[in-house]
């Protein structure tokens, strides 16, 4: 049966105009920092409407679309100020139990991500264990009916507010080092882990520092095979870069470049670098517009099943490179009189301006997270000049 997809993202358009508080909303319109309280509420009203996982199969709570679809749900809910899915639970740990998990694991883990009951992150990076993430060294060892974890995890986004936690550890050290790793699913309330705030430049609390001491974890919360956890780590980043991860950040971003213009317009009698302001602008637009092409190519890819190859990275690396840009002549349009006000005290009174600021400071890291820009530049040039 062929799908109608303009009658598809009338209906989401509907829905997000209607079914999204507009105390929501505000927070993503201003630019403020969405925390757990507002993901939260929206997860559960995607998921009373039956949309809670757009990219997971029907059987096991999803909604079925197709990738079209998907890429019109993030574009149409960003488009109006609705916050993204939260990706910890929806678009990383869930698939990899979908993939990898038990049936018990499925039945027990999938419904609480679905309904927001369990709020997930990501323990992976570790002091001296970043872009070479197979040389960690947080280990796990059995125990009777148990793994006891020790070590350290670092930068894991949302820690504080989390409460359960999917991790690497090294369950052997006498295998090469991408061998003898396994991923465990681990209540965060669990005796024995400490979680320590790391303050960014931003102000916003977002990152912290992991601390595991003889921590017990019951066994059956291993995913797949002990030993084989770099499969499904990899099977984790490899779609955490699709397309559809990405369509919400480029529809946010052409909202932020039209929110700029208007506003250097209105300030256009009273600024001589109205023209050099707008080309700036619109030179970030041209950007955006070619990241769209490569979506819709990757997109394509996708539907019929062709490799990806590069466009992941290609897509990554120009969405960093532009958040950047975009805040910086966001700055530039706030000007010197409204750029030095101290930022906005988390869960305060949230000024333009200070947001502006924040936003700024908070893309400094957009060039690394997730994969650093230097890293997304070799993997392209050995793609296309060779190893």
């Amino acid at each position: 049966m062929s799908i109608d997809y303009a009658a598809f993202r009338r209906e989401l358009e509907t829905f997000a105009r209607q079914a999204c508080l507009p105390e929501i909303r505000a927070v993503v319109a201003g630019g403020q920092k969405i925390t757990k309280r507002e993901y939260q509420a929206w997860q559960k009203i995607l998921n009373d409407r039956g949309w809670g996982a757009p990219s997971w199969p029907v059987e096991v709570g999803g909604t079925g679309w197709d990738i079209r679809q998907r890429l019109i749900f993030e574009e149409v809910m960003a488009e109006n100020d609705c916050p993204p899915l939260y990706h910890h639970g929806l678009g990383h740990i869930g698939p990899v139990i979908i993939r990898f998990g038990t049936p018990e694991q499925k039945a027990r883990f999938l419904p609480r991500i679905l309904d927001g009951s369990d709020w997930w992150c990501q323990g992976y990076s570790e002091p001296g264990s970043g872009s070479d993430l197979a040389s960690l060294q947080t280990s796990a060892r059995r125990d009777g009916d148990d793994w006891v974890v020790n070590g350290q995890k670092i930068w894991t986004s949302h820690a504080h507010e989390a409460s359960m936690i999917y991790m690497l550890v090294r369950t052997s050290k006498e295998a090469k080092k991408q061998e003898g790793i396994s991923l465990l699913l681990v209540p965060m309330d669990t005796p024995g882990i400490t979680v320590r705030p790391i303050r960014t430049i931003d102000g916003w609390h977002h990152l912290n520092e992991v601390f595991f001491d003889e921590v017990r974890v019951r066994a059956d919360n291993l995913i797949g095979e002990e030993g084989k956890g770099w499969t499904c780590a990899k099977f984790l980043l490899e779609r955490e870069r699709l397309p559809p991860a990405n369509v919400a950040r480029l529809a946010l971003m052409h909202r932020q470049v039209s929110a700029l213009l208007q506003q250097a317009a209105q300030e256009a009698g009273a600024r001589r670098d109205f023209g050099v302001l707008q080309h700036k602008l619109l030179l970030c637009e041209a950007e955006l517009q070619g990241a769209r092409v490569m979506m819709a190519s990757a997109t394509d890819d996708l539907i019929h099943q062709r490799p990806l190859g590069v466009q992941p990275s290609a897509i990554k690396m120009t969405c960093a490179d532009v958040a950047q840009r975009l805040t910086t002549i966001a700055l530039d349009a706030v000007g010197p009189e409204a750029a030095h006000r101290f930022l906005a005290e988390e869960g305060g009174e949230e000024l333009p301006a200070a947001t502006w600021i924040q936003n700024y400071m908070f893309t400094r890291a957009r060039t690394i997270a997730g994969g650093t820009s230097e890293v997304q530049r070799n993997v392209i040039a050995n793609a296309l000049l060779g190893a």
